[in-house]
């Protein structure tokens, strides 16, 4: 996991050395694994002894491209590339879904590339509680923390309000 997150780390350097802007299929899908949520939830995975035998660690080696686990990391990496559009600071030094869309199709605005990522994060909470609703093979405890991470992201990226500090330590908190 941590090869792979490295990887895609590697993968976007070359994006922003040479200024590719490149497809949002493409981007998201690297950028699902850049958020780093897939190497968490493998560590959480074993932190709380769901992998306490071969039989039970090949669950999360062969189900890290299932919804449970990809829809936690498309939300924060969605959620992260609309603050970063909101970032003036950024100045370009950051890759964004929003401006592969806007790139890619042409929107007549940055508003409505903005509206159909917000559409997109809400799709991808109604996978992933589907997903958790639904016969998995994870426990209980698994579940409950990867729904709690994918919580915790709108208080991680409400970081300019007050307070929300507070939040964001309770939510963690609520996770381990």
């Amino acid at each position: 996991m941590w090869a792979t997150l490295f990887d895609a780390f590697l993968v976007e350097a070359k994006w922003f050395a040479v200024g590719h802007i490149p497809k949002s299929e493409e981007y998201i899908k690297n950028g699902i694994v850049s958020s780093g949520v897939e190497v968490f939830l493998v560590h959480m995975f074993f932190l709380l002894g769901d992998g306490s035998n071969k039989e039970n660690a090949n669950i999360i080696d062969n189900n890290q491209d299932q919804d449970i686990v990809s829809s936690v990391s498309k939300i924060l990496r969605l959620s992260d590339d609309l603050e970063v559009e909101q970032d003036e600071n950024q100045d370009d030094h950051d890759g964004s879904f929003v401006k592969c869309l806007l790139m890619e199709h042409e929107y007549s605005s940055l508003k409505i590339a903005r509206e159909y990522v917000k559409k997109m994060i809400s799709d991808t909470w109604k996978c992933l509680n589907e997903e958790c609703l639904s016969p998995n093979p994870f426990s209980e405890n698994f579940l409950k923390g990867s729904i709690n991470l994918a919580r915790l992201v709108p208080s991680m990226y409400s970081y300019k309000h007050k307070n929300s500090f507070d939040l964001i330590e309770e939510c963690i908190r609520s996770i381990l």
